[in-house]
C-alpha cells in the first residue's frame, strides 16, 4: 500500500480547547503501557504502520475541538515518520484518513460518548480492554468491525485454561486475558505471546551479527 507523504509541519490556524481530564487514568494505565510496548515491537519494521498511545486523533481543519482520544491507536498505508516529526497530533486531514484500529483501555463513557464517534468517522476497528476482568464491559475483552456503518462484535472465547481471547484479522493477533497475567497479545500461529517471540528474533539477530 502506497504511503501518504507528509508536507512541512505547520500548526492549523484553529482553535483549541483545553483538553477534557483523563477518567479513570489510574485504571488505564499499568494494563495499556505493556500491550502499547507489544504493538510497537510488532510493528517496528514497518515504516507504513503508525502506533500511537498519546494525543488527539483530529478530523476537522477547520475545529481544533473536533478530536477524540483513544487510548491507542494504528493506522496503515502511511508516513509514520512525517506523522511523528511534522504533526502536533493526528491530522486526518494531512494523513489523508483516519485510523483504522482504535483501542480503550476501562472508561464508562468508552461504550457511548467515545465509541459513538468512532463509528461516525469509519474507524473499522474498535477494541475495548477491562482489566477488572468484566466489571465495566461485561467481558475483559470486547471487539467490534464495522460493518457497513455500524459495529458488529467478534467472537470471544473461553479457553481451557480459564483465559479469555479474541482474534483481530486487522492485527493479526490474539488478544488475550487471564486473572494472573492480565492481557497479552499471542501469536495466531504459535498460540504464544509475541514479545517472547520478539525477544527470541533479537537474541537470534545478536547472534548472527557476533557470528
Amino acid at each position: 500500500m502506497a504511503k501518504t507523504r507528509i508536507p512541512i509541519r505547520t500548526l492549523p490556524d484553529i482553535f483549541y480547547e483545553e483538553p477534557e481530564p483523563v477518567e479513570d487514568h489510574m485504571l488505564q494505565e499499568e494494563p495499556l503501557a505493556p500491550i502499547l510496548n507489544l504493538l510497537h515491537k510488532c510493528y517496528a519494521d514497518r515504516p507504513d504502520a503508525f502506533v500511537s498511545g498519546g494525543g488527539f486523533v483530529m478530523y476537522d481543519e477547520y475545529n481544533g475541538n473536533a478530536r477524540v482520544a483513544p487510548d491507542c491507536y494504528i493506522a496503515f498505508g502511511v508516513d509514520r515518520a512525517g506523522i511523528r516529526e511534522k504533526m502536533a497530533n493526528f491530522w486526518v486531514w494531512r494523513v489523508g484518513k483516519v485510523p483504522d484500529f482504535a483501542m480503550e483501555i476501562a472508561a464508562a463513557n468508552d461504550l457511548g460518548r467515545k465509541r459513538d464517534p468512532y463509528q461516525r468517522l469509519k474507524i473499522a476497528k474498535y477494541w475495548r480492554l477491562d482489566p477488572t476482568g468484566g466489571e465495566l464491559y461485561g467481558q475483559p475483552i470486547t471487539g467490534e468491525r464495522l460493518v457497513d456503518v455500524v459495529y458488529e462484535p467478534y467472537e470471544v472465547h473461553t479457553e481451557s485454561d480459564g483465559s479469555v481471547t479474541s482474534y483481530s484479522e486487522a492485527l493479526d493477533l490474539i488478544f488475550s486475558w487471564n486473572e494472573v497475567g492480565g492481557f497479552d497479545l499471542l501469536d495466531p500461529a504459535t498460540k504464544r505471546t509475541i514479545d517472547q517471540i520478539a525477544t527470541e528474533r533479537a537474541a537470534r539477530l545478536v547472534a548472527e551479527v557476533t557470528r
